[in-house]
């Protein structure tokens, strides 16, 4: 099975997209994963940049924040079908809001669904803070509940949240690994999303965690028979970058990080 490493736009947004695409290229990587914007012409702008480079692309949601679930449901659906215009690979969707109610995030999980349908695309829920997957536990019940759902598996946010490695919750984190069609491959830790640098020693046995987990998402995948699988090294900017007091400058290079992430799960992950 081949595994395709793409390059997160977040953290680049007020670049030069040109120059960004180039740049994406030039390091090794197979695509780009990125929200679109509404405006149709830009939107078939950035795609045909996107192309001209020869890489492929994600779409990503994560825009939707109404608090009234009605609105929600509303500007969630205009913005997945602005989306799937592009023909992406697929839709990473970061979805619904972790105070909603069940039924509520539910009903917008099945909207897409619906879309999905209609439209002809792939939509994958990420894992993530303030989403109806918030936590490790509350996305096992939507698992449960959702026979068909697949998800980008980020468990960053879950160890965040749970304020551990996931230790007690390895029912719920395997059922997780089952249904995970994408990797966001971000290490976070009990008091945080991300670690400082994965290169540092001091953070050597929580990488080993994560690399466990995404290996046993590629072994199923290929047990699957899949032919390819994409990961996502993404590391962020400021706030999720740490920076240093008084003086605002981040610690390390988000590029560089995300490069080294790229490279070494290359060399590491057994496909």
């Amino acid at each position: 099975m081949k595994i395709k490493y793409f390059c997160p736009l977040w953290g680049w947004e007020n670049h030069d997209f040109k120059d960004f695409c180039q740049r994406v290229t030039d390091a090794g990587y197979d695509g780009v994963e990125m929200s679109f914007p509404l405006d149709d012409r830009e939107r078939e702008q950035k795609v045909s940049i996107l192309q001209s480079n020869g890489l492929e692309f994600i779409a990503q949601h994560h825009e939707t924040s109404d608090k009234d679930v009605d609105m929600y449901k509303k500007n969630f659906r205009e913005r997945l079908i602005n989306l799937a215009k592009t023909s992406p690979l697929f839709i990473n969707s970061q979805t619904g809001k972790d105070f909603f109610s069940f039924e509520q995030n539910k009903e917008i999980i099945q909207l897409a669904d619906a879309v999905s349908a209609d439209k002809g695309v792939k939509i994958l829920h990420e894992t993530h803070r303030g989403k109806f997957s918030f936590a490790c536990h509350i996305a096992r019940q939507f698992l449960q509940a959702l026979p068909d759902l697949r998800i980008t598996l980020d468990a960053s946010h879950w160890c965040n949240v749970a304020e551990s490695m996931l230790e007690d919750q390895k029912e719920s984190l395997e059922m997780a690994i089952s249904r995970a069609d994408y990797i966001h491959a971000r290490i976070g830790f009990p008091e945080g999303p991300q670690i400082p640098d994965p290169r540092a020693p001091e953070w050597h046995e929580t990488v080993e965690i994560y690399i466990n987990w995404w290996q046993k998402v590629i072994d199923r995948a290929m047990a699957e028979g899949k032919s390819e699988f994409i990961i996502l090294p993404e590391f962020g900017p400021v706030p999720y970058m740490t920076i240093q007091p008084f003086t605002q400058m981040t610690i390390t290079n988000q590029w560089d990080v995300n490069a080294y992430m790229k490279d070494m799960l290359k060399d590491r992950l057994k496909s």
